[in-house]
């Protein structure tokens, strides 16, 4: 499990920068999304190319989850690094990152599926890609037609 690092004392100065391991097929699926959908209000970087910047972080944490890290120093870890970057989304509707700072839930089951996922990255790529297709920018709900699919064959099957 990764661990959660709450604060830096090498905050980025003008915007806050969201690193992440530049070598993840899968997180650099999600982080082409989350640039179109934040513009400029964040800075995207892998730990390759920052984790020197750290010096209070250990390399093993970076290379087990994304960080989010404010200009204030605060840092989110996880899936809260990826919640908190809708919260500066042009559209902030996104309630992601208040439900996990105040639902403990949520906050659990978001840890365990983000651990899951970060073991098992390439396949978790594959599975995004069969689900959502090969485009981060437009999505498509291949999912729904999966589901669709699955009801019609038990209709079919247990007439």
């Amino acid at each position: 499990m990764f661990q959660k690092i709450l604060k830096t004392k090498y905050p980025p100065k003008y915007k806050p920068v969201l690193i992440w391991d530049g070598h993840c097929g899968f997180c650099k699926f999600w982080i082409t999304r989350w640039k179109a959908k934040t513009g400029d209000a964040l800075e995207f970087k892998t730990f390759q190319e920052t984790s020197q910047q750290y010096k209070d972080f250990p390399l093993k944490e970076f290379k087990k989850a994304s960080r989010l890290i404010e200009p204030n120093g605060n840092v989110f870890s996880g899936p809260d690094s990826a919640y908190r970057c809708y919260d500066y989304a042009e559209r902030k509707s996104y309630p992601y990152h208040r439900w996990y700072t105040s639902n403990k839930i949520f906050r659990s089951l978001s840890d365990k599926s983000y651990n899951y996922i970060a073991k098992h990255r390439p396949a978790m790529l594959q599975l995004t890609k069969i689900l959502f297709g090969n485009n981060p920018l437009s999505l498509k709900p291949y999912w729904l037609l999966y589901i669709l699919g699955i009801i019609l064959l038990f209709f079919m099957v247990f007439q």
